[in-house]
């Protein structure tokens, strides 16, 4: 085989790697879904990069090198990951790779009682090679159609697949066939051992990562409760005053229209109607969560001057949790408000709260009225926002928490209004609703 046929199988089979740990990393990461520019871009970077190494006859130690550093990057750029767990990721995918292809080749020299396979200069080198690469497409394919794996999924996965590489390379150590090195031996059961570390170090830190948003939500919810609890105590006190002085209020009204001040008696009144009138403006649910973030919105909305309307038919009694309501309804209400306030004519401000229930499902709809156009990447709604900070978690939150009731948080626009539905799957508990 020629050496210029070795360098084009070199170039195609770090295409392939590329694409596939773009994929993982989408996956693993729940980073953007490569789209076909994007990959068309990380393979003309990677095509470059193994030809200049491949011409000047460089060792796979700098092949691997940039691998990393491009696939870490085209993931950051291109897939929104971060930056840290995308070099994580990509230096264990690499080591995997490299492994998995070293233990292919060496398994179908013994297989096979030839020497050349893991000689990838050679014919039967590059079969091997390709052979590996088959598996490593199909094992991509499978991911990519897997659109409901989970974490836990994923690191089944990648666990089954660690620890039969390091019975592998152990079985290979056993075996008299074909002739391999001590040193290189020992360099790959080394390696299969740091693979099965970095799998659990990557699994703790997704659950790390998961108990500490959990920890955030439960924060957020005690504070909630806190302040609703101060806003019923205020209702109440201000509702038992009204009552406790009601002889007093009549005895007035009567003392001023006898004395023919009608005036005052009538702005008297317009006194006594205001607390009223504030309290008949206030939802109540029956959940106090829900019933907080619906006023305090509202009360937030009339201080930046947008219309704000809710309807609400909420169920009580039910499965759903406190925490995730908050996480759904109070996003969704927060990025209504944002964009709502981004419009420079007031009167064209608004915000409207749909909460229905339909049969056993509950349906929370948020439109609002926006002057910047929303931006999506790859059919997923994105932040317009800098990427510096948490913004663009909103939506995330409020997914992940619907989808603890097999639900979803469907978004869709039109020339001026922007929608957000979710709907979420509840049970009652007592039989009560």
């Amino acid at each position: 085989m020629t050496s210029w046929l070795i360098i084009f199988s070199n170039i195609a089979a770090a295409c392939v790697r590329t694409i596939a740990g773009m994929f993982l990393i989408h996956r693993l990461l729940a980073a953007r879904k490569p789209g076909r520019n994007r990959i068309i871009i990380a393979v003309s970077g990677i095509v470059v990069i193994s030809a200049l190494l491949s011409i000047a006859g460089l060792p796979d130690y700098y092949r691997m090198v940039l691998e990393i550093l491009w696939i870490a990057v085209c993931a950051n750029h291109f897939q929104g990951a971060a930056a840290r767990m995308s070099l994580f990721v990509s230096v264990f995918y690499e080591i995997a790779v490299s492994l998995c292809q070293f233990l292919v080749a060496a398994w179908f020299g013994v297989i096979f009682h030839l020497s050349v396979f893991p000689d990838y200069s050679t014919a039967c080198g590059q079969i091997s090679v390709w052979l590996f690469h088959a598996l490593l497409i199909a094992s991509a394919l499978y991911v990519s159609k897997k659109p409901n794996m989970t974490g836990k999924d994923a690191f089944r996965f990648m666990s089954v697949i660690v620890v039969f590489a390091f019975i592998a390379v152990i079985t290979l150590s056993q075996q008299t066939i074909l002739p391999i090195a001590d040193d290189t031996l020992d360099m790959w059961t080394i390696l299969a051992v740091v693979l099965m570390m970095s799998v659990l170090t990557f699994h703790m830190n997704r659950q790390y990562e998961a108990e500490k948003e959990l920890a955030r939500l439960k924060a957020e919810q005690a504070e909630l409760l806190e302040r609703d609890y101060t806003t019923l105590n205020n209702a109440y006190a201000v509702n038992a005053k009204l009552f406790h002085d009601f002889h007093n209020h009549i005895g007035i009204l009567q003392q001023l229209l006898s004395h023919s001040k009608p005036e005052t008696a009538m702005q008297y009144l317009d006194e006594l109607q205001a607390p009223v009138l504030e309290m008949t403006e206030t939802v109540w649910t029956g959940d106090e969560t829900v019933d907080y973030i619906i006023n305090s919105k509202a009360i937030t909305a009339k201080e930046r001057g947008i219309q704000y309307q809710a309807q609400v038919e909420f169920p009580r009694h039910t499965n759903l949790r406190s925490a995730d309501l908050c996480a759904v309804l109070g996003n969704l209400l927060d990025n209504a408000l944002e964009a709502a306030q981004q419009v420079p004519e007031k009167e064209e401000r608004f915000v409207c709260l749909t909460i229905r229930r339909i049969n056993q499902m509950l349906i929370i709809k948020v439109e609002n009225s926006f002057c910047i156009p929303p931006v999506f990447g790859d059919g997923t709604l994105t932040t317009s926002k800098e990427k510096n900070g948490l913004h663009g978690w909103g939506l995330k939150s409020a997914q992940t928490a619907a989808e603890k009731y097999d639900g979803t948080v469907q978004t869709s626009y039109t020339d001026n209004i922007f929608r957000a539905v979710a709907a979420l799957s509840y049970q009652c508990i007592s039989g009560l609703q």
